[in-house]
């Protein structure tokens, strides 16, 4: 069976697990760079390094917001290209695109490292957590090209429908990442420069990978030095297309500082590490769940086009029950031993007892947000973006910030805690009244075409 014919006529189940298994790793390789640093500093340096960490996140997501404004933006349209049989063109977008992140890491690194002070300053930082802040951050601004390159350019592997490949270059930065960590903390005694540095080598490790593959001969978009040159109407066609990711992760940006902010005036330094420990705890939990979503995207994607919408049903259904059942399991880890869970980020006895009490509020309605963001992901198989874009920032943004702004003015840092267990649910139900409308329509859509193929093959 071709690919086509798998998606049509393959179980469900099967194909469920083959598209979202290398996406379920590479979305936990992804999130364990920012978890293992966040172990290592805040076991190895300290509470208020771990705080300068969680302080410099919002910058680091304005770095992936430009990067995947690039990297998604080409990789769709290499996809396209490809799939149009215009192997020229996409080695264009691919040369373009990688002039455009030479560029912007340059420039990141220049005009980050003059503002950088202030930019932390209002995202956050104390006078206490400051320096940790600052020694890491200007440790991964210089870092920037690399960082650019190696997350970027992976995406082009995954548009030449290589996902394995794509995989390794993750894991092997990942792997990098954990080992130069203990080194650099545990061993040179080098503080939260330690972590940066790791990071920044890990990444160094990637983009070679990323480039080898490019430049051996392996790949079947091939990089050439006049590509790199830019040309107006392909960086156009690429931002535009990469628009929604960036803004995506810009509103990210966004809400972080508010948080870090309410938190640092409603609860001190220490508040400020424990959401950094409970972010780490509930990506790790929630890769998963978006590497399922992925997977899901295709089949049911393909199979809305095919008209064979009783399988757009089975796989919605069983993407929602997988993914409510690891956000489950980690409910139930958060309920059984929540200080367990703090204590592998930092043993400060008052630190593990506000994070004890944040996790118990903060993860009580995690078992929701499984159906959250697999309706997000269906909406978007589907072609409806304007339902995709609503869901995808209702839990994290539409509800969140205004509860963030409010509740605290009544229960101090409780409110903040209380904020996103709120915006779970409400983003439960949001999710929960569109997918019901969705699935009547379905049905009754199912329905007129097996009508209509009764009618056609009827004498």
């Amino acid at each position: 069976m071709d690919r086509s014919e798998q998606l049509i006529k393959g179980g469900i189940p099967r194909l469920l697990l083959k598209f979202s298994l290398p996406a379920i790793v590479g979305m936990l390789v992804h999130a364990f760079y920012t978890i293992v640093d966040s172990i290592f500093v805040g076991r190895g340096v300290g509470e208020l390094a771990l705080a300068g960490i969680t302080v410099s996140f919002p910058i680091v997501i304005l770095l992936m917001a430009l990067v995947m404004l690039i990297g998604m933006g080409a990789t769709t349209l290499i996809s396209i290209r490809l799939g149009q049989d215009k192997g020229a063109e996409a080695e264009k977008i691919a040369g373009n695109a990688l002039g455009l992140f030479l560029i912007i890491g340059f420039a990141l690194t220049i005009l980050g490292l003059i503002f950088i002070e202030p930019l932390l300053v209002l995202f956050g930082a104390s006078v206490d957590v400051l320096p940790y802040a600052l020694d890491y951050m200007k440790i991964i601004l210089l870092g920037s090209v690399l960082v650019a390159l190696g997350i970027g350019m992976n995406n082009f592997i995954r548009a030449e429908g290589n996902p394995k490949t794509a995989m390794y270059t993750m894991l092997i930065g990942a792997v990098t990442n954990i080992i130069l960590d203990y080194i650099f903390i545990f061993i040179f005694h080098w503080g939260v420069k330690g972590a940066a540095f790791a990071t920044v080598i890990s990444y160094a490790v990637s983009s070679a990978w990323v480039l080898y593959y490019f430049l051996s001969g392996s790949s079947l978009v091939k990089i050439r030095l006049e590509n790199l040159k830019p040309e107006k109407d392909t960086l156009k066609k690429i931002i535009s297309v990469g628009f929604p990711a960036f803004a995506m992760q810009v509103t990210s940006s966004i809400q972080n500082l508010i948080l870090n902010r309410s938190l640092v005036h409603y609860g001190g330094d220490l508040a400020l590490a424990a959401i950094g420990i409970l972010m780490s705890i509930a990506t790790l939990l929630v890769m998963p769940v978006i590497g399922i979503s992925q997977g899901a995207q295709p089949i049911i994607g393909f199979n809305y086009g095919a008209k064979k919408l009783e399988r757009v049903k089975t796989t919605l259904k069983l993407a929602v029950t997988v993914a409510t059942v690891i956000v489950t399991i980690g409910f139930i880890m958060a309920k059984l031993w929540p200080a367990e869970l703090i204590g592998l980020f930092n043993r400060n006895p008052e630190l593990i007892r506000l994070g004890t009490h944040a996790i118990l509020i903060f993860f009580m309605f995690l078992p929701l947000i499984g159906l959250q963001i697999i309706g997000s992901g269906y909406f978007q198989a589907v072609g409806k973006p304007v339902q995709a874009t609503i869901l995808s920032l209702s839990r994290q943004v539409i509800i969140f910030i205004p509860l963030l702004l409010i509740l605290p003015l009544y229960l101090g840092l409780d409110g903040i805690w209380w904020a996103a267990a709120f915006s779970d649910i409400g983003a439960f139900m949001l999710t929960g009244v569109w997918l019901w409308h969705e699935i009547k329509y379905l049905s009754k859509t199912d329905d007129l075409y097996k009508k209509e193929a009764q009618t056609n093959i009827s004498p």
